[in-house]
This record gives C-alpha cells, structure tokens and sequence, in this order.
C-alpha cells in the first residue's frame, strides 16, 4: 500500500489541529487529507491552507450537519483503498502506519489505535484507562485514530440522526460485512481532550449528549466504564482547583 486518505472532522479546531497535522504527515504516507469542516470561524482554515500549501493535497469539504453526516461525506471522497479517520486533537505515536499496517489480513476490515488522555501521568492510572477504553471499544468502536478498509464500508449510510455513536455505528458495519475490527495498544494516539471537559459542566454536558443521542441498550453497557471515566474527570476538577492559589 502506498498511500491512505486522511479524514479528518474540524469546527474551530485551532488549538491542536497544527500539532495533529504534523503528526498525520509525519507518520502515515498521505494520498489526500480531506477535511469535513463544519464551519469554523478561527484559525482551521488558515492552518489548513499552511498545509496544503506544503503539501498540495488537502480537500476542505463543507458539511453543518452532524457527526455522522460529516463522517458520511468523508468516505464518499475517499479514493484509496484504506483510509484513515483522525480527529483534530490527537497527536499520533511514532511510525503509527508501520505499526497499523503490520495488522492488515485480508479478512480485517479496520484497526484502530487506543487512545492516551494527555492528562493521565500516573502509571497505575494509566494501566486502569487502558484497560477501561479497551473495553468500551469493544461495545461502541472509536475513530480517533483509526485505519478502515474502503471496501468495508462502501454501501454504508450512516443515520444522520447519529452525533454521537456515529462510530459504533461505523464499526458495527465493517462487522456486518464480514470483516474483524482489530483494537490495538500500538499504535495509539495522545488525545489532547479541551480544559472544557475538566469542568462540572463539561462532565455534565458529555453526559448530557451521550444520553440525548445514544441509545438506552447501549448506554447501559457502557454505565461501569463511562462512570471510570466520570470519576476521572471528578478527580481531574479536584485536583485542578487545589492547585489553584
């Protein structure tokens, strides 16, 4: 394989999006990174036209819908034969395509990286968050750093109605169509989640938009990891307000 599509979703996605970037085109042989932009209003196109004026081939897509009709255009404008789902605020590991690629049997039809909250330095911390995200891939799938075969997926129609679990979605599929979907400890992404999210109302609003579009069957699956995850943030709010003078 000589070369993948890059997919990546922005709506005023400045504050990593140059680190992200620099990431995609050190690490993985880019074709084409095309853009689903949902009408950013800072810097993105700004960066994005950095980019393509380094590299000469970014392809900025406008969509306003959800997450799942973005995610729909994206794969329509894929032109390779595996592409490569990355969104705006991860950074990705060293080598991550070599790393990825080692994994594609002829009966995979997608492989994803774990994902490393940026905040997270404790080593045992740290082995219990692997632990957790590993199992919530296997309920609801992830796209943050993820290699997906085109073929798998070139009949999908993802309901619009979907701005969350789009992915699980998306991974439920690549299943359908007979294929395996490989969660991998390597290669992974650092994902460098807002200061929004280490708030009370962050939390509350996370929680909120899961519950709005996600369904009950697979809420409750997710109850016990999403309440680490919850914890976490707790923690993370606690910490940050006693470090305060």
């Amino acid at each position: 394989m000589d070369s993948v599509d890059v997919v990546l979703l922005t709506l005023n996605s400045e504050r990593k999006l140059e680190d992200c970037l620099t990431s995609v085109y050190k690490n993985v042989p880019v074709a084409q990174l095309i853009v689903i932009d949902g009408g950013s209003s800072d810097r993105t196109l700004d960066i994005l036209r950095k980019f393509d004026e380094k590299y000469h081939n970014v392809k900025v897509v406008p969509d306003r819908g959800t997450r799942a009709t973005a995610r729909q255009k994206g794969i329509q404008n894929v032109t390779t034969a595996w592409f490569l789902f990355v969104d705006s605020d991860v950074v990705l590991c060293n080598n991550w395509f070599k790393k990825a690629a080692k994994y594609l049997d002829s009966d995979v039809g997608a492989v994803w990286g774990i994902e490393v909250w940026s905040t997270i330095q404790n080593q045992a911390m740290l082995k219990m968050f692997l632990w957790v995200t590993r199992k919530i891939f296997d309920l609801r799938g992830g796209t943050h750093d993820t290699l997906i075969r085109t073929e798998a997926v070139k009949n999908i129609h993802i309901p619009a109605s979907l701005h969350v679990f789009e992915d699980a979605y998306l991974m439920d599929w690549v299943r359908s169509q007979g294929y395996r979907v490989l969660a991998c400890y390597n290669p992974f992404c650092i994902h460098y989640r807002p200061k929004t999210v280490w708030t009370l109302q962050g939390s509350l609003n996370l929680i909120i938009e899961s519950l709005r579009f996600g369904s009950c069957k697979l809420l409750a699956k997710l109850g016990l990891a999403y309440g680490f995850y919850t914890a976490y943030a707790i923690y993370q709010i606690l910490d940050s307000n006693k470090s305060k003078p």
